[in-house]
């Protein structure tokens, strides 16, 4: 294990020695210690987020009391502190949300705002927040013709780009982006199966939203198919090391960014101090190898380049490597005394370990109370009665070192020195009405229904045919009926897949259609005179309050889909509050998730079981992995009570079946009843 006074040694304390003109190293923080332990380490910038309306809530996170003492601390350092308000907002929450934010720009005063739902732009244009405000990964703010949009319109400084692009496709991004936006890169931590914000599967299992940074990691679980059991979703952690100098040829690129605010200080130093030497000394072999030397001893994953050089892409499920957090640290052996492990490496007082995984009935965290010399016996306790069997592996997960723990200590003294804060109490504004605007015919039209399909077909009697746009199905409907589609534009747009999207859709108007629903706010930018158009928001827009909406019909759309995930008393609430009329989906088939990586371990349109014998499928459209439950959404029972809330529009999603799975008949309220948490 490296020896963190060599690294103290090297990179020295002294975080106001910065490069000029290179990215910033963004640092995760989810804890005080591992806050400090970032500028310990030197980040440039730090993000965190609050006990409310953070994307990762199982981390301890901050209040804003402590938050500002913290920042002031930061500040004084010259690192720079950026909070995540990236959560779905409900509309019951606009209110408190716009006071955090208030609370913030008067306490905390943080450099940025990193944001999800669309709602923030707007309660951070009314409280006054005087920082910039960055798109995180979750809004999939992946193409680069929206960027001027996103700068000149809604104000936004920095794009959070998507982890699964290429350094091409993030070049490609860079040449699009205007003066004054900047894009930031995810370069080392946990990488999700599904894209960012196209995961719905803990929400749809429980009712715990990825969105609202509640996600039970469904992805991570055994999965069973043809009697074979297989991690087939859960990925091992990103790491670029030593690739990262292609990120420095990118001046567009803000910010390398490090994933982990659920990590402890141990993690929080080591990756910070490996890309600072990466970044700066690259060059020199010895500050390379120490570099990797830290990434490996950070205890996070097994790490994967996954997809960043496309002519040598790795796939980041691994069937014969585990993806469990930490450093392998031996297996289990039996014996008179018990099960024990002999370390490979030298166990320190107060480290965690992990005996096997989350899912085993004998797993188990247990602290080490003494230290143990490398090659040495620790004696495993057991949990319930229940022993692990010989060959269970063992991982450190978490340690303090004294060198990082009196680090810690020096600069929590050094901000018990800083000046009081200084605070103004700014007016908190009343909320102002939403504004004034000619109500469109359709919100004054009768109710329609939409029956959405993947090939050309024919809805039911009256109802409105919904077709995904793609090259099959333009040839399909061929010229003089596109007008009589509504075309339905896909969830996920890679960087090159660009200008292919803008063909489909120059090939939809010329054959006379002229109603589309766009299933990412930035697919607006794709149309050049709207006013002919009827342009609805669609399910994949995550869209769940009224101060979106107002976003939304600033841009020009005509409508919206609200998001599925809600919960009865939200979806009754929101009509009565829409600046636009609204839709829903009322029944079929929706995606767990949607994900760039194609399973190895499933066969694709063939059922798998989970482990509480929940069965789902895999199957490609286009470049994506779309994963299925067999039972629908279906809320068909609450049309009434939908209609006369003021929804317009019902949207029934109908996919293609595959031979082999058996759709079951189980209640498809998804949230209806105990409500979107």
């Amino acid at each position: 294990m490296c020896q963190l006074r060599k690294i103290v040694s090297k990179l020295g304390l002294n975080v106001n020695n910065q490069v000029t003109n290179v990215p910033e190293i963004l640092a995760p923080a989810g804890s005080r210690p591992s806050f400090l332990a970032a500028l310990a380490a030197g980040a440039d910038a730090i993000y965190c987020g609050l006990k409310r309306y953070s994307a990762r809530m199982a981390a301890t996170n901050f209040s804003v009391t402590e938050l500002a003492d913290l920042t002031q601390l930061a500040h004084a350092k010259g690192a720079r502190v950026y909070v995540t308000v990236n959560s779905m907002i409900k509309p019951g929450e606009l209110e408190d949300t716009a006071r955090l934010i208030h609370d913030l720009e008067r306490d905390v005063h943080p450099d940025a705002l990193i944001i999800q739902d669309l709602a923030v732009v707007h309660l951070a244009r009314r409280v006054g927040f005087s920082g910039e405000l960055h798109l995180s990964t979750l809004t999939n703010a992946g193409m680069g013709a929206a960027f001027s949009m996103m700068r000149e319109t809604l104000g936004m400084d920095r794009v959070v780009v998507p982890r699964e692009l290429s350094i091409d496709e993030i070049r490609m991004l860079a040449q699009s982006c205007p003066e004054g936006l900047g894009l930031e890169v995810f370069i080392h931590g946990a990488l999700c199966y599904a894209v960012s914000g196209r995961c719905y599967w803990s929400s749809y299992m429980g009712g715990k939203s990825g969105l609202r940074g509640r996600c039970v990691q469904p992805c991570r679980r055994w999965y069973t198919q043809e009697n074979k059991q297989h991690r087939a979703f859960s990925c091992q952690d990103l790491s670029l090391d030593v690739l990262t100098k292609a990120l420095k040829t990118v001046p567009q690129v803000s910010a390398w960014k490090i994933e982990g605010r659920k990590k402890g200080p141990h993690y929080v130093y080591y990756t910070v101090s490996a890309y600072r030497m990466l970044r700066d000394e690259g060059g020199d072999p010895k500050a390379k190898r120490a570099a990797l030397d830290l990434l490996a001893h950070s205890l996070g994953r097994s790490g994967t380049h996954y997809g960043f050089l496309p002519q040598r892409s790795q796939h980041p499920v691994q069937k014969t490597r585990q993806t469990g957090s930490g450093l392998f640290i031996g297996r289990t052996k039996g014996g008179k005394a018990g099960p024990h492990i002999v370390p490979r490496e030298a166990l320190l007082s107060g480290d965690a370990l992990r005996v096997g995984y989350e899912d085993e009935p004998w797993h188990v965290q247990v602290r080490v109370s003494r230290a143990v010399p490398k090659k040495g016996k620790f004696k495993i306790p057991s949990i319930r009665g229940k022993q692990p069997p010989d060959g269970t592996a063992v991982f450190l997960t978490d340690r303090t070192e004294p060198a990082l723990t009196n680090m810690i200590d020096r600069l929590s003294k050094e901000m018990e020195r800083l000046p009081p804060r200084k605070s103004v109490e700014p007016d908190f504004p009343s909320d102002p009405p939403l504004a004034q605007r000619t109500v469109s015919k359709l919100r004054k039209s009768s109710v329609r229904v939409m029956d959405v399909f993947r090939q050309s077909s024919r809805g039911a009697f009256g109802n409105d045919m919904g077709l995904w746009l793609s090259d099959e199905t333009l040839r399909c409907v061929g010229v003089g009926k596109g007008g009589k589609v509504v075309w339905w534009l896909p969830p996920v747009c890679w960087p090159q897949n660009q200008d292919k999207l803008l063909d489909q859709i120059g090939a939809v108007l010329k054959m006379g259609g002229k109603r589309f629903v766009l299933n990412t706010p930035w697919q607006i930018a794709l149309f050049e005179n709207t006013e002919p158009l009827e342009l609805w928001a669609g399910p994949f827009c995550n869209l769940a309050n009224p101060s979106a909406l107002e976003i939304l019909a600033e841009l020009g759309f005509d409508g919206a889909i609200l998001s599925p995930e809600l919960g009865q008393s939200d979806y009754l609430a929101m009509p009565e509050q829409s600046p636009l009329p609204l839709g829903v989906v009322i029944s079929g088939n929706y995606p767990l998730c949607i994900s760039r990586i194609a399973p190895e371990s499933i066969q694709a349109e063939a059922p798998f079981a989970s482990p509480r014998g929940e069965e789902a499928w895999a199957v490609a459209y286009g470049q994506d992995s779309w994963v299925y439950p067999n039972w629908a959404v279906d809320l068909r029972g609450q049309q009434n009570s939908l209609e006369k809330a003021g929804y317009r529009l019902f949207v029934n999603l109908v996919e293609p079946i595959p031979k082999a799975v058996a759709m079951k008949h189980r209640p498809g309220g998804w949230n209806w009843d105990h409500g979107l948490q």
